[in-house]
């Protein structure tokens, strides 16, 4: 029952109170006054103390996170000491008494750093106590945990034309570069927190340095077979034909969505099968290449860094120019989440946890891919990819996507679809950008609380 339910029955029993003729109601006036007390005072009291409690519960989440990074050769003492100096500074709740923080901290080679933090306290009631209860205890606990688990992530941005409306483009780097800040922070050694940037418009860009890659197909744009009806190198080579190079240097690095089903899996590519090699193509706007999964411990250049080989460097230097294919970025992104190639993802130490994640933003609709220049049939390839990466069977990946949506389009069905429940988020101005990635960026770091 809510406190104005509560009010207003209150008040109707005092009306018919005041009305009455019959002796009888003085006295049963007086029998329900000191329950209906009580109730009143229940609803009061105890949503004073699950605010008090809801607020120690993020007090103590932030401060087991702000110790975990520096536990390390911390004592025990120095450790409860930090813990109770953390959560002074973040819990704001005066009328909350009797206040009591404990800190435990083990460390375990197989599973691990982790600290629990346990919070006890208790409030004066302000009618409860007419009933007896003068006081009410809440308590709530944290556990971080850390070392034993680590993270690989992907992330899948949008480089098409419209990027460049709005100051979208410039928003999303800096929005990237706070998140790089955001999983150094929470990264403790080199292989805690690997990341790796996908730039896409209508086509991925594998770099140029890997034209000799057995991974690579290629059409007659670039060569040429012994047997003229063979069109590809991978179709010539099949046939026990010789396929000529030609045009290599003149390759910007391009690569467009492999051939259906193997759009849409995580296959690694193999000369066995053709149809898994990802075919060269030439795209007058191929974009800023990939770059491969890199320890952000390391990511030590500075926000404005136009290294193109660092993480911020890489961010730095994208331009916007093409069409949208979101189903591309997103396939690239899991397979570089694969140990296998293109890209191998650095090896996962069987001692550890880990997670993986997708971020992909974009702007728009999807509008042109190898096969269609229909949104609904892009979209329809993308939907396909994306139940393919949530089947469990594939492992567990998990899926962020943001669409930047400025000139009042509709909600982007296929992003929706494709991010995992509560994972997805919409923005109408450039702004937007940052509170996404800083709520992704929150969202990564908490999975290091276990409770």
């Amino acid at each position: 029952m809510n406190d104005a339910s509560i009010f207003n029955r209150a008040r109707g029993l005092i009306g018919r109170f005041r009305h009455a003729q019959d002796g009888n109601v003085a006295v049963l006036f007086g029998i329900v006054v000191l329950p209906l007390l009580g109730f009143v005072g229940a609803a009061v009291d105890y949503a004073r103390v699950s605010n008090a409690r809801t607020a120690m519960q993020a007090a103590l989440d932030t401060a087991a996170l702000m110790i975990s990074r520096d536990a390390t050769g911390l004592t025990t003492e120095q450790i409860s000491q930090k813990a109770n100096e953390y959560f002074k500074a973040l819990y704001k709740h005066p009328e909350a008494q009797n206040v009591v923080i404990t800190a435990t901290y083990t460390k375990s080679a197989q599973d691990g750093s982790k600290i629990v933090l346990t919070g006890s306290a208790n409030m004066k009631t302000e009618i409860m106590k007419v009933v007896g209860y003068p006081n009410l205890d809440f308590g709530t606990s944290s556990t971080t945990v850390w070392g034993n688990t680590r993270m690989r992530v992907a992330m899948a941005l949008d480089i098409t034309g419209s990027m460049n409306s709005a100051g979208k483009l410039d928003a999303m780097k800096k929005a990237a570069k706070g998140l790089v800040d955001t999983l150094k922070t929470s990264s403790k050694t080199v292989d805690d927190v690997y990341l790796s940037i996908i730039p896409f418009n209508v086509m991925v860009n594998v770099g140029t340095a890997n034209k000799n890659a057995t991974w690579l197909d290629w059409d007659t744009s670039y060569g040429s077979c012994s047997q003229s009806s063979k069109t590809t190198k991978s179709s010539c080579v099949a046939a026990g034909k010789v396929w000529t190079a030609s045009n290599l240097n003149n390759w910007k690095g391009c690569v467009t969505d492999r051939t259906q089903s193997y759009d849409t899996t995580k296959d690694a590519p193999t000369t066995a099968t053709p149809a898994t090699l990802f075919l060269g193509e030439s795209y007058n706007a191929c974009g800023s290449s990939i770059l491969p999964m890199m320890s952000v411990f390391n990511a030590n250049e500075s926000d404005g860094s136009t290294d193109d080989s660092t993480i911020k460097g890489k961010i730095n230097n994208l331009v916007a120019s093409g069409n949208t294919n979101q189903g591309i970025g997103m396939h690239w992104a899991w397979m570089l989440l694969q140990s296998t190639d293109p890209f191998p993802t650095p090896a996962k130490d069987s001692n550890y946890k880990y997670t993986d994640a997708i971020i992909l933003l974009s702007d728009g609709e999807n509008t042109q891919n190898r096969w269609y220049s229909s949104a609904s049939q892009i979209d329809a390839r993308q939907k396909i990819l994306c139940d393919n990466i949530k089947n469990r069977a594939n492992g567990t990946t998990l899926i962020y996507t943001i669409q930047v949506n400025t000139d009042g389009g509709p909600e982007s069905s296929v992003l929706k679809y494709c991010a995992d429940a509560g994972n997805f988020y919409s923005s109408t101005s450039a702004s937007g950008i940052a509170a996404a990635f800083d709520s992704i960026g929150n969202s990564l770091t908490k999975l290091r609380i276990a409770k």
